[in-house]
């Protein structure tokens, strides 16, 4: 079967918007007990889209080239290189970002009824440290942060066991506590909720 050139260009073009909005949004992938930043989905997605978008091109591609609209063609190819762009912008910036920082990931068990996970991405720049906390589904996927936090001195506090995860009906909470002299200067909870 083979797709018309509208329908193969709006699957490629949305393809790689969707590498964008993972590119540049807080994601991320928790499989099997592992994460994957939103960088790496973001990547991942990008070469998915990439090779989505040639295979579509490869098998679109009409025997009489010149039959296609040069101006819609012209516009698509525009759009594409303007999202690939894009993608590989806010992908590299999440990998340096993630690099710079030092950035840590840590799954907190136990888990949650219904599968819930809490989800913890610590990191550590001169002499703070930030923290922010995921609420992840069955699905292993958090579309954004539940919470975050700063302590002095760059400390981590999930890295060294100064939190306490708690979990109820209506979901988890995580209290992070920080020490006499790296304290919590914003922040300290998060409500884990996965949307029961």
């Amino acid at each position: 079967m083979m797709l018309s050139p509208a329908v193969s260009t709006a699957a490629g073009i949305g393809s790689l918007a969707l590498a964008v909005v993972a590119s540049w949004s807080s994601l991320l992938l928790v499989v099997r007990g592992r994460v994957v930043p939103g960088w790496g989905v973001s990547a991942a997605l990008l070469v998915m889209a990439l090779v989505l978008r040639w295979a579509l091109t490869r098998a679109g591609r009409p025997a009489d080239a010149s039959s296609l609209p040069r101006k819609r063609s012209t516009s698509a190819r525009k759009a594409s290189r303007l999202l690939i762009a894009t993608a590989v912008l806010g992908t590299a910036w999440g990998a340096v970002d993630d690099l710079a920082s030092g950035a840590e990931y840590h799954v907190l068990r136990p888990a949650g009824p219904g599968g819930c996970t809490a989800v913890v991405r610590e990191t550590s720049f001169l002499v703070i440290g930030n923290g922010e906390a995921y609420a992840v589904g069955r699905t292993g996927l958090a579309l954004h942060e539940s919470a975050s936090w700063t302590v002095d001195d760059g400390y981590r506090p999930v890295d060294a066991g100064t939190y306490e995860l708690s979990w109820g009906r209506g979901g988890g909470f995580l209290r992070i506590s920080g020490t006499s002299g790296d304290p919590v200067v914003r922040g300290g909870s998060a409500d884990i909720d996965c949307g029961w």
